[in-house]
Order: structure tokens, then C-alpha cells, then sequence
């Protein structure tokens, strides 16, 4: 009883010691790391200044070119993605959403047969009215 006591403190101790030691050490690490960028910005914000009249443009231009880099990948990433899944629906493999596509496709056939039938209605209702206006 007593050494498992002894075993639960011991194994605390570890745990207390680690996380004192990894605290620290990060803590170090990150007024390091402020340190640095106080210094380095020191250092940087006169030329900044001074060469801010360039600077200002060419990020603009960097950013722009970086942002037209990245939406043209994006753009050829959901083309090639939507040319896949054709290929697939294409050649029967039933990619996720063919059932709704099917849906659709019928909706569709639907109201064009629909729209058929009053296209026929209504020109054979036109071809009477015309019959008629002239054998009067």
C-alpha cells in the first residue's frame, strides 16, 4: 500500500517536473522570440520608411500576383474535379450525386414535354382561329 503511494507521488513529481520544464522552456522561447522582433523592427521600420514609396506597390503587385496564382489552381482543380466526375457518370460508375442528377433530368424531360403539348395545343388552336377568320 505504502510503495503504491510512493509510485502515484513519484509518477506526480515526474509530471509536475515536465510540465514545469516545458513551460519554462516555451516561455523562454517565446520572450525570446519578442525580443527579436523589437529589435528586428527597430532596425527596420527607417528603412521602411524610406523605401515605402516602392514597397507599397510591389506588395500590392505580389499580393494580386500570388492571389491570381492561387484562384487559377483553384479554378483548375474544380475543372479537372468536375471533369472526373463526368467521365465517371459518363461511363456508368455512378459518382455521389448521379441520383440527383437523375432527378433533375427527369424534372426536366417533364416540363419539356410539358411545354411540348402547349406548343401543339396552342398551334392548333392559332390554325383554327386562322381557318376560321378566313372562311369568314
Amino acid at each position: 500500500m505504502a510503495e503504491r503511494q510512493a509510485d502515484q507521488r513519484t509518477q506526480q513529481v515526474v509530471k509536475v517536473v515536465t510540465a514545469v520544464t516545458i513551460g519554462g522552456s516555451l516561455t523562454v522561447l517565446s520572450g525570446l522570440s519578442l525580443g527579436g522582433t523589437v529589435v528586428a523592427l527597430t532596425v527596420a521600420t527607417p528603412l521602411l520608411i524610406l523605401f515605402s514609396p516602392v514597397l507599397v506597390p510591389a506588395a500590392i503587385a505580389a499580393i494580386l500576383l500570388v492571389l491570381g496564382f492561387l484562384s487559377s489552381g483553384g479554378f483548375a482543380a474544380a475543372a479537372v474535379s468536375v471533369f472526373a466526375w463526368a467521365y465517371r457518370y459518363a461511363t456508368g460508375k455512378r459518382p455521389p450525386g448521379a441520383e440527383g442528377m437523375e432527378a433533375v433530368r427527369g424534372c426536366i424531360a417533364g416540363k419539356a414535354r410539358e411545354a411540348k403539348e402547349r406548343a401543339e395545343r396552342f398551334a392548333h388552336h392559332v390554325h383554327g382561329r386562322a381557318h376560321e377568320a378566313a372562311s369568314h
